[in-house]
C-alpha cells in the first residue's frame, strides 16, 4: 500500500508545463504554488496516517493546483468523529474494488484526481523486522498518481474539506521483491500514470470499464529503488532531508536483489 510519501519541488508546476498551459497560467500557478509550500512546509518524508495534505489536480478547473486532506471523507459522513475515523481507513483505495465500496464509489463515478510526488515509501519484511525502501522514477520526473476525492462539509462548524485517497494495484516485480507484508494478499503499489494516461483518468465521462483498465501495475524498468533510514519508532530520521539517502543494511544482501 502507500502510507508515505515524499515531495519538494514544483512537480505540479512541471505536470502543468506537459500539460501544454500558456506561460501566463503557469506565472499564475507559480504564486500558487508558492503560498503552498509556505502553508505546508517542505516533505521530505509525510506519513498519511498524520493526514498531512496532498498536491495535485482535478479535471476542472484545469489551471489550479489543489490540496487534498490525506484520508478520504465521503459527503455522507455525519460527524467530526466519524470523519477522522474514516479517514484512517481511506488512505488508499484498492482500485480492483473502487466502484464497490460505500466509501469510494461516488467518488470512482465523479470525482477522480491526480496527487503529485517526488517518490513513495514502502515496507520490507525480513525475520521479524522492516526495512523501509525509497520508490522513485529513474528519469527523476514526477510521479502521477491516481486519486479520488470528495468534499465533506463538517455540519458542527462548517468547514469545508476536500480529502483524497490513493489508488493502488497490483504490483510489479519490483514491488514484488519489497512490498512483502505477510500480513497482505500479495504486494501492492500505487497505480502511477503517464501524461496521456492523467488526462485519461481526469476524463469525467471514461466509462467504468475504462476506468478499471488504467489499473496497471508501473513498468519495473522505469523505477529505481533503495533502502533508507526508519521512517517510524524512536529512530526515525523524521522530515529531514537525510531521510532521502540510501542506507545499506547488510542483512538485506542475500535476501534483496536490486
Amino acid at each position: 500500500m502507500c502510507y508515505d510519501a515524499s515531495y519538494l519541488t514544483k512537480r505540479a508546476l512541471d505536470y502543468a508545463r506537459l500539460r501544454g498551459h500558456d506561460p501566463q497560467n503557469i506565472a499564475d500557478l507559480e504564486i500558487q504554488w508558492e503560498q503552498i509550500k509556505k502553508n505546508l512546509g517542505p516533505k521530505f518524508h509525510t506519513s498519511g496516517f498524520e493526514h498531512p495534505y496532498l498536491v495535485g489536480y482535478k479535471h476542472e478547473p484545469a489551471m489550479q493546483v489543489h490540496t487534498f486532506y490525506w484520508g478520504l471523507i465521503p459527503f455522507w459522513v455525519k460527524d467530526g468523529k466519524s470523519a477522522q475515523q474514516m479517514a484512517h481507513r481511506t488512505l488508499n483505495a484498492r482500485g480492483e474494488t473502487i466502484f464497490e465500496k460505500p466509501a469510494f464509489r461516488s467518488s470512482a463515478k465523479n470525482h477522480r484526481a491526480v496527487v503529485v510526488v517526488d517518490q513513495f515509501f514502502e515496507h520490507h519484511h525480513h525475520k521479524g523486522k522492516t526495512y523501509p525502501f525509497l520508490i522513485k522514477r529513474k528519469d527523476e520526473a514526477p510521479m502521477h498518481l491516481a486519486a479520488l476525492w470528495s468534499e465533506w462539509v463538517n455540519k458542527e462548524t462548517g468547514e469545508v474539506l476536500q480529502s483524497a485517497s490513493i489508488v493502488t494495484t497490483d504490483g510489479n516485480q519490483l514491488l514484488s521483491k519489497i512490498h512483502n507484508n505477510p500480513k497482505m494478499k500479495g504486494p501492492r503499489m500505487p497505480v502511477i500514470l503517464e501524461p496521456e494516461t492523467t488526462e485519461t483518468w481526469l476524463n469525467p465521462e471514461l466509462a467504468k470499464k475504462q476506468v478499471l483498465e488504467l489499473m496497471q501495475p508501473y513498468e519495473d524498468r522505469a523505477l529505481d529503488a533503495y533502502p533508507v533510514g526508519r521512517l517510524r519508532g524512536k529512530n526515525r530520521v523524521g522530515n529531514q532531508k537525510e531521510v532521502l539517502e540510501k542506507v545499506n543494511y547488510p542483512e538485506l544482501a542475500e535476501s534483496m536483489n536490486l
